[in-house]
């Protein structure tokens, strides 16, 4: 047995000091503790300093509780984007922020502080919440800034800031002045768990169970008024309704002016009034199934004639109104104008009634003692046992159907007729050339000058510009910024000074929201301060001392104010639809209107919608150049994520099992324009997937060890062509992942980046390399050539990762080959230009495209030889090749690369060609490797001979071992013979 050293494959492989195990977990929360050490984040604006903006403004997630999944594919995805927009050399800063005020932030402080709160001055629940809010945004922050998302953490937004908040009320105050506000009597949506209105944009609908109730109301005025035929007659008009408890405030019946009613006359005499194309329903629905038509009108002749209220001492008008539809019901509508907006217009046009006797909490007032103070709720079944015991119910069933949520607390909600702040959709304004539009004209002209990404937004956002009511902008709560005006207490106009509001922005400034609360009437306004409608003057302190009149405001106990302090507060989407007023316009780093809003697509009716009203009313321009929208996080069944399900997936569970750069890779893995799915098995098939690219870094960085650019690199023209044609690819990859980048295409990136590795890397170009890298001389222009493009390429693909993979592309990054000038982090550095990987050269593509299709077959051929034991491993094989004068002459041309190429000790070519020019045809026949395996390299030669203590080393392994000092002893202690 010889005593000779073993020669091994990895002979000329140094052990890489790239670590095999990435240990995210651990090593990640490392990175980040080095990254604030150094203030990367700061060196990275520096660097990008005076360069082109590209300003993504961050939409402010709320703060009241730990990010979920849906949070981290959103932050996820602006990281991407800004981390390669920096890379593309833009100065992309983030200002983080977050949405603080609001219900749900104040329903959880009123449940901590319970009964106390009722005790408590205001000033100190605002102190709760605040702190509420605080401890939430500490959380998330520290949170996100686990997932290696950039950003200046260190100075967010923050809706509840001093400065914020005196913002939000110059934003008002810039409403209110131009004459956008108005304070009336309209019927909104109100919530009664929350005890106050809503705005369209926070209602969602939902499945609602509801009495449906069919109810007749007698004609009271003389039948032959309506029509000749129904002299003498019982008539009565059936309506049909899903809310019994809005029948006390019943004032009207609506009837369609074009619509042909009957008169339906029953066995039992009565005669009812019905729209003709419903009478079939409604004979089934009543029991009237015996019912004959005795008469038709018009609906227009029904206008004015008056009907009885069915259980109240109330005469109740017939009116016309086009709302009335054929669809479902009588075609007679109850109106009720304190609880429908149709009802309201109706009700404001006939004179009628629209005072609301339900209370904020949803309890019926002022009626009759059956349901006093009941809610809703409760009063329907009571209503509905009335109108059976008066008659009056002829038909009930419950339906299903889908109903008005309020979409904090999910519960049902009410259309109910407060005094409520607005702002007006129809507002006039003045174009440029002096001609007239509309606020909500002008914001439908300003969508379509922006980018909508998916295109499907424009028309989503314009619909619901296009068909909003006005904006109900006051909430009947405490935690958020106060509607800063004074009304008179004689005729309660509200007080508009431009001096007097410029004032009580700089008290918001100085002392945040709480000023409002602070401060009493006579405390922030000017004595002598006059109502400019009836003339009503506010008093110095002095000069009624002796008064005890008291306002709605906190006031000295001295004075009788002749105004009041408002006590309703900014609808919450007011507050974040300020934001690029609060945070871009004014700020030298960043600039209005932003490159770029990005959120999830329920946002059209959200921060989208609100910011774009807000920009148009003050700048008249919206506050973005693009709008993209982010999917829905669902499920593998396609579900959406809770509790009860418990098919939720924790990103920060997931970082601290598997690590962030797996919740990065998953999020760069899915289209996030689409719903995206999302498991622990989806987090840990991206985990194999993770690993796999990292071993791909860790072969590419352990063939580089001892390589020096600067000294070692081969010039381009001097490299193999392989190896050019690798660089070829790697420009062509590049190419197609910044344009991806630049289209937000994330998933496209990921995907050819990992198509990149396991195909041409692992699978051929690796794999081919082998041999060379193994068994040639450290020194050789062979290998050196291998050295360079694998250099190049590593330089290049974590450059292409670096935005997706933040941790481990700085990872990579430290162990590159030494460069004079190099960045000290990856994310510093700027993406690879294209003729420094390599020139563009198609027909080398071609050619080597070419030359990979006759590998395939080749290598099919050497599987069914290999499977019938003619042959072990390639390198046993002898291949000769034959085709048309196209494909001998492409192989002929790169000669030189084939029996790397197709990893066989032997080829070769014929000496007489075909004569047809067609590319597509060749063949080859398979034989045996002639000569000797070589113990170094494992080839087949015929020039194997003895090496010093080795018997069979073949000549180019001879000449590649006399290269390397450690084999020196053994120059002359053998020969090699041809």
């Amino acid at each position: 047995m010889s005593s000779a050293p073993e020669l091994k494959a990895t002979l000329t492989l140094p052990e890489t000091k790239f670590p095999m195990k990435a240990n995210l977990p651990q090593n990640e929360p490392v990175r980040l503790q080095q990254w604030e050490e150094s203030g990367l984040y700061e060196q990275i604006r520096q660097a990008r300093k005076g360069a082109e903006k590209y300003i993504l403004h961050y939409g402010p997630p709320y703060a009241n509780g730990p990010i979920h999944l849906g949070h981290a594919l959103q932050k996820c995805i602006k990281d991407f984007i800004l981390k390669s927009k920096t890379m593309a050399g833009y100065d992309a800063p983030l200002v983080p922020g977050w949405d603080c005020h609001g219900l749900p932030i104040e329903i959880k402080v009123d449940e901590k502080l319970g009964r106390k709160k009722l005790e408590m001055p205001a000033l100190s629940v605002l102190r709760a919440c605040r702190e509420y809010a605080q401890k939430f945004i500490d959380m998330q922050r520290e949170q996100l800034i686990r997932l290696g998302v950039f950003a200046h953490w260190d100075k967010p937004y923050l809706t509840m800031s001093k400065p914020y908040e005196a913002k939000t009320l110059e934003s008002f105050y810039d409403f209110f002045e131009k004459g956008f506000v108005y304070k009336g009597l309209k019927p909104v949506y109100w919530c009664l768990h929350d005890k106050t209105a809503l705005a369209e944009a926070e209602v969602e609908y939902e499945q609602h169970t509801s009495p449906s109730v069919y109810v007749r109301y007698k004609l009271s005025t003389p039948p032959r008024n309506i029509h000749q035929d129904l002299e003498g007659k019982q008539v009565w008009t059936i309506i049909w309704t899903t809310t019994p408890w809005t029948l006390p405030a019943s004032l009207a019946v609506a009837f369609h002016p074009e619509f042909d009613y009957v008169a339906l006359e029953n066995s039992d005499g009565n005669v009812y009034i019905v729209a003709e194309s419903l009478a079939t329903n409604v004979r089934e629905a009543c029991n009237l199934e015996g019912a004959k038509p005795i008469a038709r009108v018009k609906g227009a002749r029904l206008e004015h004639s008056t009907f009885q209220h069915p259980f109240l001492d109330r005469s109740i008008l017939g009116v016309n109104a086009d709302y009335v539809t054929a669809d479902t019901g009588t075609g007679a509508v109850h109106t009720a104008p304190a609880h429908g907006a149709d009802d309201f217009y109706t009700g404001t046009r006939y004179g009628l009634d629209q005072t609301c006797n339900v209370d904020n909490e949803g309890r019926l007032r002022n009626g009759l003692p059956q349901w006093e103070g009941k809610t809703v709720w409760e009063a329907n079944p009571l209503i509905i046992e009335m109108l059976k015991e008066r008659g009056a119910l002829m038909g009930r069933q419950d339906i299903y159907h889908s109903y008005p949520h309020c979409w904090r607390c999910h519960n049902p909600v009410i259309f109910r007729a407060t005094e409520q702040w607005f702002i007006g959709m129809e507002t006039p304004l003045k174009n440029a050339d002096g001609s007239e539009t509309t606020f909500r004209q002008r914001a439908l002209d300003e969508i379509k000058h922006v980018t909508w990404d998916p295109a499907w937004g424009q028309e989503r956002i314009s619909n619901m510009i296009a068909t909003r009511p006005d904006w109900c902008i006051s909430r009947q709560r405490l935690w958020g910024v106060p509607i800063a005006v004074f009304l008179c207490n004689k005729c309660h106009t509200p007080l508009n000074d431009a001096a007097l509001n410029r004032r009580v922005v700089g008290l918001f400034h100085e002392e945040g929201a709480e000023a409002w609360h602070k401060y009493s009437v006579d405390e922030i306004l000017p004595a002598g301060t006059t109502c400019a409608k009836c003339g009503n003057v506010q008093p110095r302190p002095a000069e009624d001392a002796a008064s005890s009149g008291a306002n709605e405001g906190v006031v000295s106990s001295n004075t009788a104010a002749a105004f009041r302090k408002e006590t309703d507060i900014l609808d919450v989407w007011f507050d974040s639809g300020t934001s690029w007023n609060a945070v871009l316009v004014g700020n030298p780093e960043l600039e209005f209107p932003a490159s770029l809003y990005i959120e999830g697509a329920d946002q059209h009716r959200g921060w989208f919608h609100s910011s774009l009203l807000c920009s148009v009313a003050i700048k008249e321009q919206a506050p973005y150049k693009k709008v993209a929208t982010v999917g829905w996080t669902l499920d593998e069944q396609g579900r959406a994520f809770s509790k009860s399900l418990g098919n939720g997936v924790d990103p920060v569970d997931i970082a601290k099992r598997l690590g962030a750069e797996i919740v990065r890779l998953w999020a760069a893995s899915v289209d996030f324009r689409e719903d995206v799915t999302a498991s622990e098995n989806l987090m840990q098939r991206a985990a194999e997937n993770y690993r796999k690219l990292r071993n791909t870094f860790k072969f590419l960085l352990g063939n580089l060890q001892g390589f020096v650019p600067a000294r070692d690199a081969v010039k381009d023209e001097e490299l193999l062509p392989l190896d050019r044609y690798m660089l070829a690819r790697t420009r062509e990859l590049t190419e197609k992942v910044l344009t991806w980048y630049d289209e937000f295409e994330f998933h496209r990136v990921y995907h050819a980046i990992n198509e990149f590795t396991i195909v041409d890397l692992s699978a051929l170009y690796l794999d081919v390399l082998k041999d060379r890298m193994y068994t040639f001389a450290p020194v050789s222009v062979e290998r050196r050539s291998a050295q360079t493009v694998l250099w190049k390429i590593t330089e290049t693909l974590v450059r292409l990762v670096a935005p997706m993979l933040t941790f481990t592309a700085e990872e990579v990054w430290g162990y590159l080959p030494h460069v004079e000038g190099r960045e000290a982090s990856v994310h510093l550095a700027l993406f690879p230009k294209l003729d420094d990987i390599a020139v563009k050269d198609e027909a080398l593509l071609t050619d080597w495209n070419n030359l990979l299709e006759i590998r395939d077959e080749v290598l099919r051929i050497l599987e069914i030889e290999r499977k019938a034991g003619r042959i072990g491993k390639a390198l046993e094989a002898k291949i000769v090749l034959n085709g048309s004068d196209g494909v001998l002459a492409l192989l002929n041309k790169y000669s030189s690369s084939l029996k790397e190429l197709f990893n066989i000790s032997q080829f070769e070519l014929p000496r007489e060609n075909q004569s047809s020019r067609d590319l597509s045809s060749f063949g080859f026949a398979f034989h045996p490797a002639d000569g000797i395996k070589c113990e170094r390299c494992w080839n087949y030669r015929t020039d194997t001979a003895r090496f010093g203590p080795w018997s069979t080393v073949c000549g180019r392994c001879a000449d590649a071992l006399r290269q390397m000092p450690e084999f020196a002893p053994f120059e002359n202690a053998g020969s090699v013979n041809a």
